[in-house]
């Protein structure tokens, strides 16, 4: 990894949602080093400042894809970058969410609205060589239509098993409505041989987490993926902590047998 920013073209932009979007970025120099699935970026937008960015693709070509939502002064800037535009990145950060230890598992992905960006570059590796794995699952929860990510995509993905949801339909939604965790009732997976990985708010986590466990689902083959507060990715400022966590460091990807007992005692 580098603690200095090195130079990123944005070759590739695509609207996810009306506050969402994908940008594609190529190295301008050498490029840093790989990343896993479920690492996260620092990235900088010249004149805002940095955000850290778990990278929602990883291109064979050396590149990245990060997705961002406009939130702030620089997610905002990020989020108007346009093709040709350079940002710079520091990386890789953090924890993977470690597929290779679910072979031979079932795979069940829960995600809540932007939080199928950090699971994407997961499922499609569990597409591009399916045979280790069991049933692979993908349920999709958004608070509306409009806010559902990738809607093309997931609809391409072979899973034994993609529901989606949404909390307020519009006039046109057919689908289901109601929580993520609804759909864990269709999904097919047996749950003493299953792997989960979550990720989305803290409390549609922690509701996942409760209802995988009541199924059976061991809690350290729940996995995680928590973003706090993260500042320096180094694990010294300590704005990321939680409980003896330090997630830019020890996170954000962890299992729920760590996190349950820290999410669980108020204002942590």
């Amino acid at each position: 990894m580098t603690a200095v920013p090195v130079p990123y073209r944005v070759v590739a932009r695509w609207a996810e949602t009306p506050d969402t979007a994908t940008l594609r970025l190529e190295p301008v120099g050498e490029p840093l080093p790989a990343f896993v699935p479920g690492q996260f970026a620092m990235v900088w937008a010249f004149g805002r400042g940095e955000i850290p960015l778990s990278v929602s693709a990883i291109p064979t070509t050396g590149g990245l894809a990060h997705t961002v939502r406009s939130v702030g002064a620089v997610s905002e800037g990020l989020y108007a970058a346009e093709v040709g535009d350079v940002l710079g990145l520091r990386g890789p950060y953090g924890t993977g969410w470690n597929l290779e230890k679910a072979i031979g598992q079932d795979l069940v992905v829960v995600a809540g609205g932007i939080g199928l960006a950090p699971l994407r570059p997961l499922v499609r590796d569990a597409q591009a060589d399916p045979k280790p794995y069991g049933r692979l699952n993908l349920l999709v929860g958004a608070r509306t239509p409009a806010d559902l990510m990738a809607k093309t995509e997931t609809r391409l993905w072979r899973t034994a098993y993609t529901g989606v949801t949404v909390d307020r339909p519009d006039s046109h939604w057919a689908g289901a409505i109601g929580v993520v965790t609804n759909l864990l009732d269709r999904a097919r997976f047996t749950p003493s041989a299953t792997t989960a990985f979550v990720c989305g708010p803290e409390p549609m986590i922690r509701a996942t987490a409760r209802d995988l466990l009541q199924r059976g689902v061991p809690a350290d083959r729940i996995r995680v993926s928590l973003e706090r507060n993260m500042r320096c990715a180094t694990g010294h400022c300590g704005h990321c902590q939680l409980g003896p966590l330090l997630l830019c460091r020890d996170g954000p990807v962890v299992g729920w047998d760590r996190a349950e007992p820290l999410l669980y005692v108020r204002e942590l």
